[in-house]
């Protein structure tokens, strides 16, 4: 049976000997260049971030400022650094269906490129093709063909006022079009009055004459209908033809640069069509500058932008794979957006109104949330996990079977998804999530535990001793002395309870690093010393004790 006894003074704390600090101050001393106490955790996130399977996202859980964030950010960007830069991701116009958008994908950095060359050829374009049309040969042979057309039209009519005047009628222009009129002996038009006064005999001859001659009026307007429609198409086989040539060299000149992307070359094909499809369109600016042009109906400007690129992901400048750390996980941070703009008081948007969110940002990459906040966010948690089983980011508008009134919007061809994600959160919330949700337990397989204190050993202490350096180097701290340092170690078993560990909680050692170091300026010294320390702890407790 053991009795209870008094304790000595002596052993009521853990002090630390200058014999475990084998240095004057922390200038003597290396910076801190790994995590202190987290071997299990460590080893989960190697395992978790090395294994290229499907479900094995992390969950990094640990109490607050035990390093978790840091950590895993100090890790990726090392791991990142020898991993491949992801591809470009650029939207395009969809020419079959423009609320679906095109994807593309291109070599890294070659999605401005590509933008480039497009805005470039349409821009030379839209030189080219008016002074082809002003060009004399095509002049020559679009007056030609039309010179034959109105030849033949006159042809058809003709022969009709020929028969209409031997029969006592007469051809006319009207507002509506051409209309039979019947003569007079005399070879003038027969009012309306003149012709009610004559003989019913008479009126009955000149409306069956009259019949007959609508009948074949009918038949030549329909003949130079179809005929129109013919010379339309010759016309535009014509300017086709003409401007082929040019189109198809601009559009080829891309086509080299990118002989590789099969995407691509397809897209330049619907983008050549598209063109010689609408030629009108490069004509316009030279109708406008014509004379008596106020005379004519206003004609829309028309829109080069379905020619536009829109570099969704750009990865110009990256060295490596991407490390994207999303703060504040809503649902549009996350998966993007598509943004609109009002224009005559209605919501417009297009193509390149499409925004990217983390998930495209780092694709190929990874992707580090905050637990908590990703569930404070509504659509967002139950769409990640969405994303992560379908294996594509998809952008959507999420609030629209919400609105009474819906309004214009897209719906991009999803990317494919390969991103590893990265939870980090309270031991209580990986737990509810862990027993409440089967989904979650498929998906985030990896659990990276961060532990609240570790053993106070002789390695543990100098590793304490190496991150108040490491503060020091980051934070422009003046050096701590030898008896500094024992203080700010017998604090951290104080924070863990025990004598025998050390606390986790890095986030409250550093705190009291940077208040002594206020204090050692306050009082004119140098150095921070054990004092500093004393007088750090003393005026935290009377600052919060009533």
């Amino acid at each position: 049976m053991h009795l209870l006894r008094e304790l000595k003074e002596t052993e009521l704390k853990n002090s630390c000997k200058h014999s475990e600090l084998p240095f004057n101050t922390t200038d003597d001393i290396s910076a801190l260049k790994e995590t202190i106490g987290q071997k299990r955790a460590l080893s989960a996130l190697e395992f978790g971030l090395d294994i290229d399977s499907h479900g094995f996202n992390i969950y990094i859980l640990g109490e607050s400022g035990t390093g978790k964030m840091t950590t895993i950010k100090n890790i990726l960007e090392e791991k990142s650094k020898e991993e491949p830069v992801p591809k470009d991701w650029c939207y395009v116009y969809n020419f079959k269906d423009n609320d679906n958008p095109h994807a593309l994908s291109l070599p890294p950095g070659k999605g401005l490129s590509f933008q480039k060359d497009m805005d470039e050829m349409i821009s030379v374009l839209q030189q080219e093709i008016p002074k082809i049309f002003d060009s004399k040969e095509y002049e020559n042979q679009k007056t030609n063909i039309l010179t034959d057309f109105q030849t033949k039209q006159k042809g058809h009519f003709a022969s009709l006022e020929h028969e209409a005047k031997e029969k006592e009628f007469t051809l006319r222009k009207t507002v509506s079009g051409l209309v039979l009129v019947p003569l007079k002996k005399t070879g003038e038009a027969l009012s309306e009055e003149e012709y009610e006064a004559l003989e019913p005999k008479v009126k009955n001859k000149i409306e069956i004459i009259g019949k007959e001659l609508q009948e074949k009026l009918d038949d030549a307007i329909r003949i130079v209908r179809d005929e129109e429609k013919k010379i339309k198409e010759i016309i535009k086989d014509l300017e086709r033809e003409a401007t082929s040539s040019s189109v198809k060299h601009r559009i080829e000149d891309i086509r080299k640069t990118f002989k590789d992307e099969i995407d691509v070359s397809a897209y330049l094909d619907e983008v050549e069509e598209d063109i010689l499809n609408n030629l009108d369109d490069f004509k316009l600016q030279e109708e406008q500058a014509s004379a008596l042009q106020f005379m004519k109906p206003a004609k829309s400007e028309p829109s080069f932008n379905k020619y536009a690129v829109n570099v969704f992901v750009n990865n110009l400048d990256r060295k490596g794979a991407p490390v994207v750390i999303e703060s504040n996980p809503t649902y549009y941070n996350l998966f993007g957006r598509v943004d609109h703009k009002l224009q005559y008081g209605m919501a417009m948007t297009d193509f390149t109104m499409i925004k990217a969110g983390a998930l495209q940002r780092a694709n190929n990459g990874y992707l580090v949330i905050d637990a908590l906040e990703l569930l404070k966010n509504i659509f967002a948690y139950d769409s990640l996990k969405r994303t992560i089983k379908d294996k594509e980011i998809k952008i959507e508008d999420v609030w629209e079977q919400y609105r009474q009134v819906s309004t214009i919007t897209l719906r991009p061809e999803p990317i494919p998804f390969n991103v590893k994600i990265i939870l980090v959160g309270n031991p209580q919330l990986y737990y509810l999530l862990y027993n409440i949700d089967e989904e979650y337990r498929e998906l985030f397989k990896v659990k990276a535990d961060y532990e609240n204190r570790m053993n106070r050993n002789e390695e543990n202490t100098l590793k304490y001793a190496n991150f108040v350096q490491t503060k020091c180097s980051e934070k422009g701290l003046k050096p701590f002395n030898k008896d500094a340092v024992a203080k700010v170690i017998e604090y951290g078993s104080r924070l863990a309870e025990h004598q025998n560990k050390l606390s986790a909680k890095f986030s409250d050692i550093a705190d009291l690093l940077r208040e002594a170091d206020y204090w050692a300026k306050k009082n004119g010294n140098g150095i921070i010393t054990a004092e500093d320390i004393d007088r750090a702890r003393q005026e935290r407790l009377y600052r919060v004790d009533k």
